[in-house]
């Protein structure tokens, strides 16, 4: 969406301070031993208290208040009594959410516990790298010079990054457009971000693949040739200069 309005401004703060509290809560709130079913119903009550509906569930009747992927899963994990949390794991946590016609959009990935597994090499690498390129998002630049400096900081860094998963315009749904805000430069995109518009950037950072794969759940994506993934995620207002980001109280910088 286009912002047009003070009212609309103050629409699409509130929704996103509640997907950033609740990401924050969840993140504050898991702990080895517990099941990505219990962490989900965690984060589920929370958007109910503030009556905010689940954006994958609300869209796509996602089985589950949120996204969580734990170690090998990139994306689109379904939460589960099955999955118990173990020290080390690198997990996912995705929210978006609904308030009063009104959608947001943020994402955190993170190592629980001791990082036996040196997992977080790889999440500093996602949040520097969203950092670096929400810091260069203004009304005119191209969309594509964005995910070439993705592309270029994660290869400095070891990486990969994930070529069919992008970020997305936001705010009237779940996802607008401009849609396939990719992480690597699509030469023939000619298209530049637009004053007051509305978008969800997130990186996708890989150890070893560079595409994605769904399960046979229909749902949980999976490197092609395996490894791990990290994602951050926030929504953000485009501006003559530095962006609005309006999921900030996520802290996923902290």
């Amino acid at each position: 969406m286009s912002i047009t309005t003070e009212s609309e401004l103050i629409g699409m703060k509130k929704v996103s301070d509640i997907v950033a509290y609740t990401l924050k809560e969840m993140k504050n709130y898991v702990k080895p031993g517990m099941t990505t079913k219990e962490l989900d119903d965690y984060g589920g009550s929370i958007l109910k208290d503030f009556r905010a509906n689940s954006a994958p569930f609300m869209t796509y009747k996602f089985p589950g208040w949120t996204c969580i992927s734990v170690n090998n899963e990139f994306c689109h994990g379904i939460p589960s009594e099955n999955k118990i949390l173990r020290e080390g794991d690198l997990i996912n946590i995705d929210v978006s959410a609904e308030l009063d016609g009104f959608w947001s959009d943020n994402g955190n990935s993170f190592v629980i516990g001791e990082d036996i597994n040196q997992h977080q090499k790889l999440v500093d690498a996602s949040k520097e790298i969203l950092q670096k390129a929400i810091n260069n998002i203004k009304g005119g630049v191209k969309i594509a010079d964005i995910g070439h400096l993705m592309e270029t900081e994660a290869k400095k860094k070891g990486y990969k990054v994930i070529k069919n998963l992008g970020g997305h315009g936001i705010g009237r749904s779940l996802h607008e457009q401009p849609d396939e805000l990719l992480n690597y430069k699509n030469r023939f995109d000619q298209r530049r971000f637009k004053k007051n518009s509305v978008v969800a950037i997130e990186t996708f950072i890989s150890t070893t693949s560079s595409y994605t794969v769904e399960l046979n759940d229909g749902w949980t994506m999976v490197g092609n040739k395996g490894g791990f993934m990290a994602q951050h995620e926030h929504t953000i207002v485009v501006t003559d200069g530095k962006p609005i980001i309006l999921t900030e109280m996520n802290g996923v910088w902290n």
